[in-house]
C-alpha cells in the first residue's frame, strides 16, 4: 500500500510502499478514502506537537473509510462498515490498523469528504463551546482565526447555539466565508483594532482562540465581566502570558482545552458530542466547509495550503 511519511523533521513528506496492516486485538483495518488535514499536522512535521512518534511515521490525524478487517475482541464494528476516526497519525495511507474505540460510524448520507472534515473541527468547537464554556443563548461570542478549520465551525456552531457571533479573520475574502457561516459581525485582523471593535459591539462573553499572541491580549481586554476565554492553539506562534490582575478585576475565567486529551481523560465527552453533531448533520443544520480536495500524491501541496493560510475551512486529501 502507498503511504506519505515523515522521514525527517521540517522536510516534505515522502511516498513509500508499505506492507498491508494486520489488526491486533481491539483494532480494525480501514481502507482509507479521505484524510482531513489540520494545523496540528504542521506542528507534527516540525516536531513541536504534544506527541512525537519515532521516525519514520505516516502523517494524518483524522480519516474516513471502510472497515476491511476486524481484530480480536471487537464486537461493535464489522467489515464493510463506513467510519470516521480521530487517530492522531496514519491517515495519509491507503490502509491503516487503528483502535476500534476511536471509530465513529457515519450515516449513509455523509460522504467521505465531509466525514474526513468533521470530527476534529466540529468536535473541537462543540466541546469547547458547550462542555467547557457553557455558551448560552444571547451571549456574545468572539471567534479568532474564524476562517480556519476549527474557527469556521465555531462560528457555525455558535450561531446554531443562539449566540451573537463576532468573526475575526484576515482579509475580505475570508471574512465573506465567515459571513456565510453565520457571523453577525466581522473584524479584519489586518486592519481593525480588535479590542475597540469588540468593545463597541458590547464586549465579549466568550472568546474562542486558536491564534494566541496579540489577538488573545486584545480579546481579553475586550471581555465583559465573568467572560470565559478558551485558548486552544497558538497559530500565531506566540503563547500569550496571561496577566492575573486582569483576570481578577474582571472576574474572568481562562479554560485550558485540548480536545484530543478527552479520548483518555473522559471519552464520554467526545462520544456524547459526536452523537449531537451527527444528528445536526443529518438534520442539515451543519455542513463542513472544505475549500480544497487534493490527491494523496499532492499531500505536500495540501499541507502548504494550510501553512500559507490560503485555505478556508478544511483541506482534505483523497486517498482512494
Amino acid at each position: 500500500m502507498r503511504a506519505m511519511q515523515v522521514t525527517a523533521y521540517d522536510q516534505p513528506l515522502e511516498m513509500f510502499e508499505l506492507p498491508m496492516p494486520i489488526p491486533s486485538a481491539g483494532e480494525v483495518v480501514v481502507k482509507i478514502a479521505t484524510c482531513g488535514l489540520n494545523f496540528g499536522d504542521l506542528l507534527i512535521i516540525k516536531g513541536t506537537y504534544q506527541e512525537k512518534p519515532p521516525l519514520p511515521f505516516t502523517l494524518g490525524m483524522e480519516l474516513a473509510g471502510t472497515i476491511t478487517a476486524v481484530g480480536e475482541g471487537v464486537s461493535h464494528l464489522q467489515v464493510g462498515q463506513r467510519i470516521a476516526a480521530y487517530t492522531g497519525f496514519d491517515g495519509l495511507a491507503e490502509y491503516a490498523a487503528i483502535r476500534a474505540d476511536v471509530c465513529v460510524p457515519i450515516p449513509d448520507m455523509m460522504n467521505f469528504t465531509d466525514a474526513a472534515a468533521f470530527l476534529i473541527a466540529y468536535g473541537t468547537s462543540h466541546v469547547a463551546l458547550d462542555y467547557k464554556a457553557r455558551l448560552q443563548k444571547g451571549e456574545r461570542l468572539l471567534v479568532l482565526g474564524a476562517s480556519g478549520g476549527v474557527g469556521l465551525t465555531a462560528v457555525e456552531l455558535g450561531k446554531l447555539m443562539g449566540a451573537e457571533v463576532i468573526a475575526c479573520a484576515r482579509g475580505a475574502d475570508k471574512l465573506a466565508v465567515c459571513k456565510g457561516a453565520g457571523a453577525d459581525h466581522l473584524i479584519n485582523s489586518e486592519t481593525d483594532d480588535i479590542r475597540e471593535v469588540v468593545k463597541a459591539l458590547g464586549g465579549a462573553d466568550v472568546v474562542y482562540d486558536p491564534v494566541g499572541g496579540d489577538q488573545f491580549k486584545a480579546a481579553m481586554r475586550a471581555c465583559n465581566g465573568e467572560a470565559r476565554l478558551i485558548p486552544l492553539g497558538f497559530a500565531s506562534g506566540e503563547v500569550p502570558q496571561i496577566p492575573a490582575n486582569i483576570l481578577l478585576v474582571k472576574n474572568l475565567t481562562v479554560l485550558g482545552f485540548y480536545w484530543g486529551g478527552y479520548a483518555r481523560l473522559k471519552p464520554s465527552v467526545l462520544t456524547d458530542s459526536f452523537a449531537t453533531l451527527l444528528e445536526w448533520y443529518a438534520q442539515g443544520k451543519i455542513t463542513p466547509h472544505v475549500s480544497h480536495v487534493l490527491p494523496l500524491a499532492e499531500a505536500n501541496e495540501a499541507l502548504e495550503l494550510l501553512r500559507t493560510r490560503k485555505a478556508t475551512g478544511k483541506v482534505v486529501v483523497e486517498v482512494s
